[in-house]
């Protein structure tokens, strides 16, 4: 985490969460709500989305956020709280951090989900055909199960805190 961050925390320790106002979007994307509160746009500030990649991180219960300074910002997820897509020889998460899979599913709706060390990521669609071959022979699972199995909240605005 970074330095400022840990000073702002210990200077302002009770400051409230925020919800409703970051989003991770299917494809990784940072979205942040608009400001006449119509819907989510995509953060293109490059400096602001690795900030908020280094900062990103889960709390106790599954509930992931960013922590901005003091504050600690909850994230809406589209599906999973990290996206993962494939670099070079390796895979990545939308942060930018190694993925090593440590297991592969797919889901009732055709998406391959990937478990590492970080958690369960879905991986980017545009890497999908990457994969086409083995997808048959994955274990499959419900989408409807995956934020109970893989321990995540996904709307942290209406979990029970």
């Amino acid at each position: 985490m970074d330095q400022s961050v840990l000073r702002g925390i210990a200077k302002w320790p009770d400051l409230p969460a925020v919800y409703g106002w970051l989003a991770l979007d299917r494809r990784g994307n940072w979205l942040l709500k608009e400001p006449a509160g119509e819907g989510f746009g995509r953060i293109g500030n490059a400096a602001l989305r690795e900030f908020i990649g280094r900062n990103y991180a889960a709390d106790a219960h599954g509930c992931w956020y960013f922590q901005n300074g003091p504050q600690r910002v909850y994230v809406r997820l589209a599906y999973t709280p990290l996206v993962i897509r494939h670099e070079g020889t390796g895979l990545v998460d939308h942060c930018g951090r190694a993925a090593e899979a440590g297991a592969f599913f797919l889901d009732d709706e055709g998406s391959i989900l990937v478990l590492g060390r970080r958690g369960i990521g879905l991986l980017d669609d545009r890497d999908l055909a990457r994969f086409a071959d083995a997808a048959d022979a994955l274990p499959r699972i419900a989408r409807s199960e995956v934020a109970a199995r893989f321990g995540f909240v996904a709307d942290p605005a209406f979990s029970l805190r």
